[in-house]
């Protein structure tokens, strides 16, 4: 098993995820403008999880459907990224978790936490 990050962090790219992470698996990514985990170094330690405030990052076997994909997208774009383990500020389009949540109504989708998550 591993951890995945979602479309949640498309465009917001908090990093306090990173900074907990012990196997440095964070990738940058500046297109599509955020972070992804590479699922082969990733421990599957579920430190990340509470630390995103947007709640973007789910183990991969409770991913709700609608971010299935991103279990192969985190594989594919990982390569295209460069690892990172410092704190850095959001982009000027990051948004909260109640504007997160008002997209997935919007898209008709009921918004799921991962297990993990905190708050």
């Amino acid at each position: 098993m591993t951890h995945v990050v979602t479309a949640r962090c498309l465009d917001c790219r908090y990093t306090d995820c990173c900074v907990v992470c012990p196997v440095e698996a964070f990738r940058k990514l500046d297109d599509p403008a955020m972070l992804v985990i590479e699922p082969t170094v990733c421990i599957d330690c579920m430190l990340c999880v509470p630390e995103c405030p947007v709640h973007a990052i789910y183990a991969d076997n409770e991913l709700p459907a609608h971010y299935a994909e991103w279990k192969e997208m985190n594989l594919a774009l990982s390569a295209a990224g460069t690892t990172t383990t410092k704190k850095e500020d959001a982009l000027p389009s990051a948004i909260t978790l109640d504007k997160v949540h008002e997209r997935e109504k919007t898209a008709g989708w009921t918004p799921v936490e991962p297990a993990n998550a905190v708050g």
